[in-house]
């Protein structure tokens, strides 16, 4: 037997089961191979796509109600903030305006809030608080250093201000105050990346200098060399992140071609693989290393 056809307005996109049934779709149409429910009381193209956050997103958007919103690690993938993988994935986080209720379902966190519903705005096109909001938002759920590498893709992206992240903090006593403060503190604008930010707080907690971070290097006669992650440029020693597992022969040659270039610039190079910050204790021994033998802490 033939399927019978949706309303056009139930096509293309996730639904709910109650709109469909108030068109007159019978329920058992519901469940037919051609649909599945990414949430209880929603359906779906079964080709929907569905595995980044904002795919999530747009399947239960159908559920929401006009005061409530994408919030927390999900509002913060929405506005594309660097985040721990584990932030990523699993339940959506999903607060209300007052009096709307945060929503109870399997697959997303409901959340109270005390925002109006004049203090959200739109990232890709989902409902969302600001910039600043989502990021203090955050403390109550991220690691200091993942909060510190958030806020530091935020100010190199320019989406929001200091000055804007610590007024979202001071705007009301939230869960996670502390390490929200401590970030305020060591964010930087110039890291492109969270293992660089990461990179960088394990030196500047050890007592190492505050680097440049993501620098041109130019020739003397100003022909450009490379941009450096992370630099000590009054000790010509820089620290370059390399999060490759497996590279391919071709970038390893330019690399290695590059690096060439900066030492022939009188620079010293210490490269960071990942496991280097699981036990940093032996990098800051190698960058403090490099510092000393270019002169620090007597040529500061």
């Amino acid at each position: 037997m033939k399927r019978a056809a949706l309303p056009p307005s139930l096509q293309g996109s996730s639904f709910r089961t109650a709109a469909a049934r108030a068109e007159g779709v019978a329920r058992d149409r519901l469940d037919a191979s051609d649909l599945f429910a990414p949430f209880h009381g929603v359906r779906a193209p079964v080709d929907a796509l569905r595995d980044s956050v904002p795919d999530r997103c747009r399947l239960l958007l159908p559920r929401l109600g006009g005061l409530q919103f994408f919030s927390h690690s999900t509002a913060a993938a929405l506005w594309q903030m660097p985040l721990p993988r584990s932030a990523e994935v699993g339940p959506l986080h999903v607060a209300a305006c007052p009096p709307a209720r945060a929503p109870r379902t399997t697959g997303v966190i409901g959340h109270r809030t005390d925002l109006t519903a004049e203090m959200l705005t739109l990232a890709q096109g989902l409902p969302v608080p600001s910039v600043a909001e989502t990021w203090a938002q955050l403390g109550s759920i991220l690691t200091l250093d993942d909060l510190v590498a958030a806020a530091d893709g935020i100010l190199t992206t320019g989406s929001a201000t200091a000055e804007d992240l610590a007024a979202a903090v001071a705007r009301l006593r939230r869960r996670g105050a502390h390490d929200l403060a401590r970030a305020l503190s060591e964010m930087r604008i110039g890291s492109e990346s969270r293992p660089e930010t990461r990179t960088r707080l394990v030196l500047s907690r050890a007592g190492l200098p505050e680097p440049e971070l993501n620098q041109d290097l130019r020739s003397a006669d100003g022909r450009f060399i490379a941009r450096l992650d992370i630099a000590y440029r009054r000790y010509r020693v820089c620290v370059e992140y390399d999060g490759r597992q497996h590279a391919e022969h071709a970038q390893f040659v330019r690399d290695a071609d590059r690096w060439a270039a900066i030492e022939a610039e009188g620079w010293i190079i210490v490269r960071v693989l990942a496991h280097h910050l699981a036990d940093p204790r032996a990098l800051v021994a190698r960058v403090e290393r490099a510092l000393r033998s270019r002169g620090w802490p007597n040529a500061a």
